[in-house]
């Protein structure tokens, strides 16, 4: 008999980094319990090219895309989780189904400094985000 998984989104605004990386390790990692999306606000058109090579490097081949938010409006989410800064940038309001969280994440695509540098800041983010999603549902009932 087969499980029905659970359906996760991961909002931002330009589905490029951050919500990208969310989906792929929770549809890795978790994918036995979990189905996950992503999408933006203001979808920048394309997956950030270092999130997939941090993403690379523990063994995760994401084929995302950058996608608007209203191509899920009618999906039944078990969780909405929107991963956006708040302090620093505009996260959606979900008007969609879902229980909704709220989790900070700093925005690798702004960061500065060498390649090496710059690198190390999206796989900071992206092992928060594994270890943050892990947690998050886990413990999601």
């Amino acid at each position: 008999m087969q499980v029905k998984k659970q359906k996760v989104l991961f909002l931002c605004t330009g589905n490029s980094c951050r919500s990208q990386m969310a989906e792929a390790i929770v549809n890795a990692r978790m994918g036995e319990k979990w189905q996950a999306f992503s999408a933006g606000t203001r979808p920048a058109g394309y997956v950030h090219s270092l999130a997939l090579a941090a993403l690379a490097e523990i063994g995760i081949d994401h084929q995302g895309r950058s996608k608007l938010a209203d191509e899920y409006r009618d999906v039944d989410f078990a969780l909405v989780v929107t991963v956006c800064d708040s302090a620093a940038e505009e996260c959606p309001v979900w008007l969609g189904q879902g229980r909704r969280v709220h989790h900070s994440f700093p925005d690798p695509a702004k960061a500065n400094g060498t390649e090496d540098e710059i690198m190390q800041v999206f796989r900071s983010v992206r092992d928060a985000i594994e270890g943050y999603t892990s947690q998050l549902l886990e413990q999601f009932q």
